[in-house]
C-alpha cells in the first residue's frame, strides 16, 4: 500500500513536442468506481491499480494554485481489475501518458486521449510540495492553467460521451 500527499497542477497544451517517441511513455485505461470519495482503477502499461483518493479536509485547491489531496494506492491483481472494470460509473478513460522531464527535477505528464475524448490532451506536473507547486513557472510549450477547471477532471472526462461536451 502506497500513500502519499498529490500536489499537482494542470495545464492546456500550446504546442504538443515533437519527437514524443523518445520520452517513457504508459498506456492508461482507468475507470471510476464512486466519486465521493474518489475510488479509481487503473491499468497502467501491465500494472493494475486502485486507488482512494480523500475529499475530506485534505483537498486544497485556489486559483492558480495546486490540487492536494490524499492519495492511497492497492495493487491489483488483473482479475480483480477486469471484475471492478464492469462495476464502473460512466466510461472508462484511456489514453497514453507521455512523461517529459523538466527543470528541478519535475516530470511534464502529458497525457493523450483515446477512444471517445480522442483530440483532448493536457499536461499534469506532480510537486513536492505547494511552495514548489506555487511558484512553478511553465515552459513555453504549456497553456492556460486548468487545475481550477472540473471539466478537466478525469472523473469528469469518465463521465461525458465525447470531446466535444467540453465546450471549449
Amino acid at each position: 500500500m502506497l500513500i502519499i500527499m498529490e500536489i499537482e497542477r494542470k495545464y492546456a497544451i500550446n504546442e504538443i513536442p515533437k519527437n514524443l517517441e523518445q520520452y517513457n511513455k504508459k498506456k492508461i485505461e482507468q475507470g471510476y468506481l464512486c466519486h465521493n470519495p474518489i475510488l479509481r482503477i487503473r491499468k497502467s502499461n501491465e500494472e493494475y491499480i486502485l486507488t482512494y483518493k480523500s475529499k475530506d479536509g485534505i483537498q486544497r485547491q485556489k486559483k492558480g494554485g495546486a490540487i492536494v489531496l490524499q492519495e492511497t494506492e492497492l495493487p491489483l491483481s488483473e482479475e480483480s481489475f477486469l471484475t471492478l472494470k464492469e462495476k464502473t460509473e460512466g466510461n472508462m478513460v484511456y489514453k497514453t501518458r507521455y512523461l517529459l522531464p523538466l527543470e528541478d527535477g519535475l516530470v511534464a505528464e502529458l497525457d493523450v486521449f483515446e477512444g471517445i475524448l480522442e483530440g483532448l490532451a493536457f499536461v499534469e506536473v506532480e510537486f513536492p510540495d505547494e511552495k514548489t507547486a506555487d511558484s512553478f513557472v511553465p515552459p513555453d510549450w504549456f497553456g492556460a492553467d486548468l487545475s481550477c477547471d472540473r471539466r478537466f477532471s478525469n472523473y469528469y472526462l469518465s463521465q461525458i460521451d465525447s470531446y466535444e461536451e467540453l465546450c471549449l
